[in-house]
């Protein structure tokens, strides 16, 4: 795990459910985060350091491989978790 805006703790890859997470309740934001920036067509390394507080120079493997974990996830938010989380 790795420490972000001093609070957040992101995890290397993110656990996955079919349905809705306590990790993902406590993320949310950062998936937010991270769909906006990739709407802006911002780069990995610029998300991987932002968003994820990782150091894309000092650890591009890493941070490659968290960074398309949340991706991943953030996508699956957009296309079926929201239904669960605006459910009740």
């Amino acid at each position: 795990m790795h420490v972000t805006d001093g609070m957040t703790r992101v995890a290397d890859e993110v656990p996955w459910s079919e349905s809705l997470t306590a990790y993902d309740r406590e993320h949310f934001t950062i998936y937010l985060r991270i769909l906006d920036a990739c709407a802006d067509n911002a780069s990995e390394e610029e998300m991987a350091d932002l968003i994820l507080g990782i150091d894309s120079a000092l650890e591009p493997v890493r941070a490659r491989k968290v960074l398309r974990s949340h991706i991943d996830r953030a996508n699956w938010m957009v296309t079926t978790g929201y239904k669960e989380l605006f459910a009740g």
